[in-house]
């Protein structure tokens, strides 16, 4: 967790400002704002974990926001900062962050404190088991009531973990790969998770620059190929969100930062190659095919047209806010941006797709492999080789055509190959989260150009999370 300066409103009240802001705007009944606003509920734990002969205690956390819809959803983080406040404002990112997208989910978060690159594997599965068990005998994992995922510093290792355990101790339950999610593909995960929040940023994107009067409020024009793009963190997110914007949109990635420093080239970086140089040297420094600097704040702040903090809460904040050059920002992780620096990055014109849109890939796809474990079929098992025979029946009546006619022309055999494959389940999981980033932006934009008094994408998003949120807890009578 970043320190933050003095003046600054810690993570959680940033929150709180933002949800305010919205708040301010809205007309709710009395006493409603304040049970949106508030947690539900955190369950602190410390359990002992006997490790290099004695026993160490571990502190952890699982926060419930809201329960307006159930089950509840959120990450679990291992961080050595991890604190209750930390977790609670997570959680209520997820209560917005789920009904932006319409994922049929309430908002929570777990927190474990500890930093795990100073445990060996089978350590840290001791100590995961351990966690989960005290969280499984609460049902603050369940398939029907809490449901986690990843989130930093865990992945699909410690959610496989978490599932078996949770077997273990619900040995007839026959939804039990349903209580967590981010699972290997071969314990019930599904094709495209790891990917899904880099991927979600990258459909975010392309659903922004679909819209030139939106393109323009970022003073830019046209679409994402050669624009210059920063990331801040190259972890899971940001590696996958800088990959597919500079393959699939030829941006260009100028600017990579990590916690060793940063890597800078205006010509653009290999993401593939810094990736793998990261793996193999544990940072960045030394890399040979760009200028590295120690001092990652300084690439923060270059001239680019996109930035994308993807790692730590708090990295924009009062004391650089000035600074950033950034015509677009999009926060691929929770809570990059403060509420002080947002204020100052507002007045000066710059476009934010804020985080609870911008970085909502990984709970919609959690939302998808959630569905496939409860259904116990994956997707596109059923019709997969339906759709197959039917584009079958189309190509064979255009050659039956084309002979009859004595026509020359012919298929061409690529594009016969690509119509006939059916989708498989990747395929049809990127096409659930590209609806789901499109639908999600469009709701926000009919509030962005819609009203006077709503001059940003984050004060948008909010209003429309808040007002779903308030429609279900009044279909339950509140």
């Amino acid at each position: 967790m970043n320190v933050l300066p003095s003046n600054e409103p810690t993570f959680r009240q940033s929150v709180d400002l933002m949800f305010n802001r919205a708040v301010a705007l809205m007309d709710l009944p009395p006493g409603l704002e304040e049970k949106i606003r508030v947690c539900n509920a955190t369950y602190t734990v410390r359990f002992g974990v006997r490790l290099r002969g004695k026993i160490e205690t571990f502190t952890g956390y699982r926060s419930v926001h809201s329960e307006h819809m159930e089950p509840v959803k959120g990450g679990i983080r291992y961080a050595a900062a991890v604190d209750q406040d930390e977790v609670e404002a997570l959680a209520a990112l997820m209560t917005y962050k789920c009904a932006l997208v319409e994922a049929p989910f309430g908002g929570s978060k777990g927190g474990l404190r500890i930093d795990p690159t100073q445990y060996e594997e089978h350590e840290l599965e001791l100590i995961t088991r351990r966690f989960a068990y005290e969280l499984c005998k609460r049902d603050l994992i369940h398939p029907s009531q809490n449901v986690p995922a990843p989130d930093m510093g865990t992945g699909e290792r410690e959610m496989a973990w978490i599932a078996d355990q949770y077997a273990r101790m619900n040995t007839t339950d026959i939804n039990a790969r349903a209580c967590v999610t981010g699972k290997p593909l071969n314990a019930g995960g599904i094709a495209g998770r790891v990917e899904a929040t880099g991927r979600g940023v990258q459909y975010a994107l392309r659903e922004f620059f679909r819209h030139p009067e939106d393109v323009a409020k970022a003073q830019l024009s046209g679409g994402l190929a050669g624009k210059r793009v920063i990331v801040q963190g190259l972890g899971n997110v940001g590696y996958h969100a800088a990959r597919f914007l500079s393959e699939e949109d030829g941006a260009r990635v100028t600017g990579i930062i990590e916690r060793d420093g940063a890597l800078f080239d205006p010509e653009g970086l290999d993401v593939e190659a810094v990736k793998d140089w990261m793996v193999r040297h544990g940072g960045l420094a030394e890399y040979p095919d760009a200028t590295h600097t120690r001092d990652g704040g300084a690439v923060l702040t270059e001239d680019c047209d996109i930035l994308i903090p993807a790692a730590l809460e708090g990295v924009i904040n009062l004391t650089n806010a000035h600074n950033v050059q950034a015509n677009l920002i999009i926060e691929a992780a929770n809570g990059p941006i403060t509420a002080g620096a947002d204020d100052i990055l507002r007045s000066r014109g710059t476009v934010i797709i804020p985080d609870l849109f911008a970085n909502a890939g990984g709970v919609t796809v959690s939302y998808f492999e959630w569905v496939k474990n409860l259904s116990h079929i994956r997707f596109g098992r059923m019709q997969r080789r339906q759709e197959e025979a039917r584009h079958q029946l189309v190509v064979d009546e255009l050659e039956r055509l084309d002979t009859a006619l004595g026509d020359t022309w012919n298929l061409d055999p690529a594009f016969k190959a690509r119509y006939l494959r059916g989708a498989d389940e990747l395929e049809l999981v990127r096409s659930g989260l590209d609806d789901t980033m499109r639908t999600a932006y469009q709701s926000m934009r009919e509030i962005w150009h819609g009203r006077d008094d709503v001059t940003d994408l984050r004060t948008a998003g909010f209003i429309v999370a808040i007002d779903r949120v308030s429609k279900s807890y009044k279909a339950k009578g509140l």
